[in-house]
């Protein structure tokens, strides 16, 4: 595996690639065009530019997260094969520029969603942090709002302004896509891509739905084993992947973490590693990324991961806000430095272990 960190660009991001660079067994980004438009097209210039900037720091552009994917395309538009045409542009521009892995989602409207963005702990640190009777209890137009002051001047992913500015027409497209409808127009999708996707060996590696249920009455896909399982069946391609987010799957607590790694043994080409401490199954905050702090076994899933021959970019995902740092809430430097370290630490135990055969020198 590669271990790797989240990078928004030099315009967005507090950390910077020294920083990353500085951080024991990191060595490459995960990173994108973040004031790209979903439907835009990604021209080689812009992406190489990208790339140069991040080799110059000597790391290097294991990924891409993410190339948003426009409405049409999710809700089946009339209009959608002309963002499908868009997006395979970005595909060949990307493959031409030598990368091979997006990460992308098909959530409806909200990317993911918080209901706080700085609980505070009791040591001290603050967190995200959910909980379903806050949003049971809230105007979906109201959502960006009630968070958007703690979002420390930064520009939050999937909270954008300008697209919380359309909250409502945004629902209206949404009020007739149904689960199954949107699960078609995601096959549509990718079987439309798959093309360009093996002419440049682009992984696809789509990422789970956050929370793993239903907010505001808008359709869930891919939140377990089930559904994922039916996406890897229904478009039976290998560049149809996907990414493993702990902490997204995590959220609910039916799914079993380690099996589900197993069973998607192939297919999982990224991996999000990042713990949750709940307090009821709706209510739950981030934790830090060791076992002890959270409800997740995490050597039980880097194992299976290892166990799986999982070779890809793996990162820590949100972390803490940790030691009076001023960052985007989640990704800031420390924590997730912490967490890599951590993560790092988990693999090299458990591959020493198997080359002993399991044995402990003694």
């Amino acid at each position: 595996m590669q271990m790797t960190m989240r990078w928004y660009g030099s315009k967005f991001d507090t950390v910077t690639l020294k920083q990353i660079r500085q951080i024991p067994g990191v060595t490459g980004v995960i990173t994108t065009l973040y004031d790209a438009q979903p439907g835009e097209i990604w021209s080689r210039e812009r992406i190489r530019a990208m790339k140069e900037e991040v080799e110059a720091s000597g790391l290097s552009v294991a990924g891409i997260e993410s190339v948003n994917i426009h409405d049409a395309i999710k809700t089946g538009s009339e209009d959608r094969d002309k963002y499908i045409a868009n997006y395979i542009e970005t595909l060949e521009n990307l493959g031409k520029e030598g990368l091979r892995l997006v990460c992308y989602n098909f959530m409806p409207v909200f990317d993911w969603t918080r209901t706080e963005l700085a609980r505070e702990r009791e040591d001290g640190s603050t967190v995200l942090a959910y909980t379903q009777d806050a949003v049971d209890a809230l105007d979906p137009e109201k959502m960006f709002a009630s968070i958007a002051d703690d979002m420390n001047g930064t520009i939050m992913p999937g909270w954008e302004p300008e697209r919380m500015a359309k909250v409502k027409s945004l629902f209206e497209l949404y009020k007739d896509v149904d689960e199954e409808k949107l699960f078609a127009n995601l096959v549509y999708f990718l079987e439309k891509i798959m093309p360009v996707c093996n002419e440049y060996d682009i992984k696809m590696a789509i990422h789970p739905d956050d929370p793993a249920w239903s907010v505001f009455g808008l359709p869930r896909i891919i939140n377990n084993k089930k559904n994922i399982l039916r996406l890897m069946d229904a478009v039976d391609d290998p560049h149809n992947g996907v990414t493993f987010c702990s902490g997204s799957y995590g959220t609910s607590l039916d799914n079993d973490l380690p099996d589900m790694i197993r069973s998607l043994k192939g297919r999982i080409y990224f991996a999000h590693v990042r713990n949750l401490r709940f307090i009821t199954p709706t209510n739950f905050e981030e934790a830090a990324h060791l076992s002890s702090d959270g409800t997740f076994d995490m050597y039980e899933i880097v194992k299976a991961l290892y166990d799986i021959g999982f070779d890809g970019p793996i990162r820590p995902d949100h972390g803490r806000m940790i030691w009076d740092e001023v960052a985007m809430p989640g990704y800031g430097l420390y924590d997730r430095a912490l967490g890599a370290t951590y993560l790092n630490g988990l693999w090299e135990a458990i591959e020493k272990s198997d080359k002993r055969g399991g044995k402990t020198c003694g």
